[in-house]
This record gives C-alpha cells, structure tokens and sequence, in this order.
C-alpha cells in the first residue's frame, strides 16, 4: 500500500559528489553543504499506474516536486530549484491516491534516476 508513501530506493552503482551521501538502504540522500540546488528525479514503471510521485524533503513534501496520480502514467518526471541547509535529507516517494496502489520499477538503473546539483 502506498498511501503514506514508499521510498524509491536508488541502484547501488552511483555517481555522488562528495557533498552528498546515500544511506537507508539507498533511499536517503543527505546534502552536507548548505546553498541552492536543483533536483530532477525521473521514474519508469513497467506498466501505467495510478500513481503520483513527489520529492520529500526534511520530512516534509515539496508540493512543487508533486505529480498527483490524476492519470495513469507510466514515466515521470519532475525537476525544482530549492534552497537546502547542510544535512537536509531528500527522498523519492510514489504514492497513491486512495487505498491501494503497486508498481514495478523498470530493472537496474532505468527504474530511477535523480540528479542534485548545487547551483550556488
């Protein structure tokens, strides 16, 4: 069940800057330099769902990182600018809209994919 949301877990190959970690079973990046950042995130599902995707940051969701479950979309992707302070924490969720939502991630590296890159 995805209500609460499920974190995207990450392929263990990564290219990381060294500002940047991923721990939690590859599911939790931590920036440890404070400035402004972009970050774009792409998912590929091997079927349509009902679903929607969102970024979650600090523990909180970014509501313009959201992409609602209004229709059934097999891809998504999403790209935002924000300011971060050292050790903020940003994690990947699919969730549903309602009571019950799956999903299969496409295998290896095509499944997920985000890019954080400091800007300034």
């Amino acid at each position: 069940m995805l209500v609460a949301g499920t974190n995207i877990s990450f392929p263990s190959v990564q290219l990381l800057s060294p500002d940047i970690t991923l721990t939690s079973g590859n599911t939790l990046f931590t920036v440890n330099t404070a400035g402004i950042y972009r970050i774009s995130y792409h998912v590929n599902n091997t079927a349509a769902v009902l679903l929607g995707t969102r970024l979650v940051i600090n523990g909180g969701v970014v509501a313009q990182s959201r992409i609602p479950p209004a229709l059934t979309l097999s891809q998504f992707y999403n790209e935002i600018e924000v300011g971060l302070t050292a050790g903020s924490t940003i994690q990947l969720q699919m969730y549903a809209p309602l009571l019950v939502g799956t999903a299969t991630l496409l295998g290896n590296s095509l499944g997920a994919s985000m890019m954080i890159i400091r800007l300034s």
